[in-house]
């Protein structure tokens, strides 16, 4: 049982030696060296490590260490090969300027991109968004106030204005833009038909008609003998003047005096507005948009705003000139 167990033991010493044997052999590798300051070493691989390598030489006896910065390039790239020396020699081989440009080369990945959404016109991109509706029709609404502000500066209706600016967005209010003041003519005076006459009663037509006429004239002379003449009307018309706090002080100041002076003293004010006619006795207070004027309606005095906009003419004129 003893010399069993010894058998053994033997056994596996013998083998452990067998195998150190075997890795001394695997690593002694004859290698020529040439160092740098030109001398030249031979021998078995031994020892390799971040220090150098250590050689056993030819007459058995071991070398120094020699550092990895004595050898020489070529040298250094043999060792490369060899798996144990290779992380050791790396850093210490010079690269060519080929290999630095291959280790510094880019390789560009293509990446994953966004496709951009399809191109339209200026126009089609408008009607493709909620915010570009949303500023056309605020432009369309804008269209069609200013066709309204246009009919009102010149005396246009506004409906009709209004109409071909909805039609034509943009060339509608320049159109009436472009057209003269709307002036309203004033309607002509009634005038009784013509009496029919007989051919029997044609004397007595003409010595009536003569008679009128004679009376006529008389009563003509007459007032112009007893009534003074009055002086024209001076009339102001959008286009021709623009109605302003400017136009008012500059023409008619003697209307904002509570007691007008005695050039002013018999004339009234006419304005004629959109809204309607108004025949003012004073001015009672203006500011940068509007006038307030005073007027007399059923014997009681009342003060209305009138903004310029709407003012289509102003008349100053004397009381008794209709």
């Amino acid at each position: 049982m003893q010399n069993s167990t010894v058998h053994k033991i033997y056994s596996f010493c013998l083998l452990l030696g067998l195998c150190g044997l075997l890795a001394g052999s695997a690593l002694a590798e004859t290698t020529t060296l040439h160092l740098t300051d030109g001398q030249t070493m031979s021998g078995d691989l031994v020892t390799v490590n971040e220090k150098g390598i250590i050689l056993r030489l030819a007459d058995g006896k071991y070398s120094d260490s020699i550092a990895w910065g004595k050898l020489t390039q070529a040298d250094l790239k043999e060792l490369q090969a060899n798996p144990k020396a290779a992380p050791f020699v790396e850093p210490f081989i010079e690269l060519t300027a080929e290999d630095k440009a291959k280790r510094t080369e880019i390789d560009i990945k293509p990446v994953p991109r966004l496709e951009r959404p399809a191109t339209h016109s200026f126009i089609g991109g408008l009607f493709s968004s909620p915010i570009g509706i949303f500023l056309i029709l605020v432009l369309y609404a804008a269209n069609l106030y200013a066709g309204y502000e246009i009919s009102v500066f010149r005396a246009q209706p506004a409906g009709l204005v209004c109409g071909v600016s909805a039609i034509l967005p943009l060339f509608g209010p320049i159109i009436f833009l472009s057209m003269p003041n709307k002036v309203q003519k004033k309607e002509a005076e009634w005038a009784p038909p013509p009496e029919e006459y007989t051919e029997g009663g044609i004397a007595e037509a003409v010595a009536a008609e003569e008679a009128a006429t004679a009376h006529a004239e008389a009563t003509a002379q007459a007032a112009a003998i007893a009534t003074p003449t009055l002086p024209p009307a001076k009339v102001f018309s959008r286009g021709q003047f623009t109605f302003n706090r400017r136009f008012f002080e500059t023409q008619v100041p003697g209307f904002f005096a509570i007691v007008r002076p005695e050039a002013d003293k018999d004339n009234v004010l006419s304005i004629k507005s959109t809204r309607g006619n108004y025949l003012a006795q004073r001015i009672c207070r203006i500011s940068a948009n509007e006038l307030h004027i005073q007027v007399q309606k059923d014997n009681v005095s009342q003060e209305i705003g009138i903004p310029f906009i709407e003012i289509q003419e102003v008349q100053l004129r004397h009381k008794d000139l209709n």
